[in-house]
């Protein structure tokens, strides 16, 4: 309404927060504390499709590889064996839990 002062958007947001909170413990709920660290999100790659797609190829590569790094192969000459990079025969290594001598 014209000539009626609006009250302050912080001090509206803090009464909805107060009685938010007043119906949450008058409903007879309590906090829970989490631990640090634990939440309920996922690290790393988002589970978009198209990481979970790269994810899949990486994967089927992933064999050929571990076999390559247990005879003792070096990690370039693997990955060139297996028609990519260094970096990625690494990261292929990190994921699955195997490494290379060198």
């Amino acid at each position: 309404m014209i000539g009626v002062p609006m009250p302050h958007p912080r001090d509206s947001f803090i009464d909805d927060l107060n009685h938010k909170l007043d119906q949450f413990f008058g409903a007879g709920r309590s906090v829970q504390e989490v631990a640090s660290g634990v939440s309920g999100e996922k690290l790393g790659g988002f589970g978009t499709t198209h990481s979970n797609k790269l994810r899949a190829e990486r994967d089927k590569v992933a064999p050929r590889l571990k076999e390559l790094a247990e005879a003792g192969t070096p990690v370039a000459k693997a990955a060139r064996d297996c028609g990519m990079e260094a970096k990625r025969a690494r990261l292929i290594a990190r994921e699955n839990g195997f490494k290379f001598t060198s």
